[in-house]
């Protein structure tokens, strides 16, 4: 059977069914803000075993179901690579064909804070370039005064969309994380947390190292680790931020905090217990526990 098809005027997941496939190759599967980026340069960081890339971000591991980029330059830019690849998808994993050899990492993140992030990540998108490079004008709700950030979350948590035609709206983000939940005991599919991340850099590196089976120099980790922190990612954002054609106001404004937690406070008690509430009938209790906690 085939994946799923998430299509959109940026995204087609159903490239990936004419990628050929390495069986050393790294997916990173992870959804809009929810540390994609990060993930990219940890993989990075691990695979050439220093801070000094030989490229900047987007071209080491390209956005392989991105439309805007030619079909045909992405499969022959990563044809050319040499090194361990490891490739971008925002497609949930129902949507790419699995690789017995491959490896597949997800990350996931609180999805409240996910969606401040994403609220902000649409304040900093260059609307007109875009309509340009894809040929569908603006729509109407993306030229007229966006609603406040609270409005917005309560809107976001509330939202009824497809998750197939929104995959970035709530029921599309818990449908992305609740499908890779329950392929997490398989042995080439790792789920990673972002709070993780946040809170023991190193301790998950050397563990996402293991899982790759790459051994890193004890000499070389603690360089490694700094330059995945958000501080040396924001400061190298030229280099480091998904922004290959211009699409970004800011590049710098990409990396806006990287913080966990804050996003709750937002919401009024009624509100959290509402949103609570609407988590149970999305995703399963385990996968709603680790995904909120602490």
């Amino acid at each position: 059977m085939n994946p799923h098809r998430y299509h959109s005027a940026m995204e087609d997941s159903h490239r990936w069914l004419d990628f050929p496939m390495r069986d050393d190759d790294i997916v990173i599967c992870t959804r809009s803000k929810h540390g994609t980026t990060w993930m990219q340069m940890i993989c990075a960081l691990l695979v050439f075993q220093t801070p000094d890339l030989p490229a900047p971000l987007p071209e080491l591991s390209p956005w392989l179901d991105w439309t805007i980029a030619p079909k045909d330059a992405v499969f022959a830019e990563l044809e050319e690579q040499l090194h361990r690849r490891f490739i971008k998808t925002h497609t949930p994993l129902d949507g790419i064909p699995i690789h017995p050899a491959a490896r597949y990492i997800v990350v996931a993140r609180h999805p409240l804070d996910a969606a401040v992030s994403l609220y902000h990540q649409g304040s900093n998108l260059n609307r007109e370039r875009i309509a340009e490079l894809t040929g569908v004008p603006v729509p109407g709700s993306k030229t007229t005064q966006r609603p406040e950030l609270r409005d917005w979350l309560v809107g976001w948590t509330l939202a009824g969309n497809d998750p197939r035609k929104f995959p970035d709206i709530f029921p599309g983000v818990m449908a992305h994380l609740s499908d890779a939940w329950t392929r997490r005991a398989e042995p080439n599919i790792l789920l990673v947390h972002y709070a993780d991340l946040s809170a023991d850099l190193e301790h998950e590196m050397r563990r996402i190292a293991d899982w790759l089976e790459i051994e890193v120099p004890e000499s070389c980790w603690a360089e490694l680790v700094q330059a995945a922190g958000f501080a040396e990612m924001k400061a190298k954002a030229e280099r480091t931020a998904p922004d290959p054609l211009g699409l970004m106001r800011s590049r710098d404004a990409f990396f806006r905090r990287g913080e966990s937690g804050a996003a709750a406070e937002l919401l009024s008690a009624e509100e959290l217990v509402a949103y609570e509430a609407r988590v149970e009938t999305l995703i399963p209790k385990d996968l709603a526990d680790w995904l909120h906690r602490p």
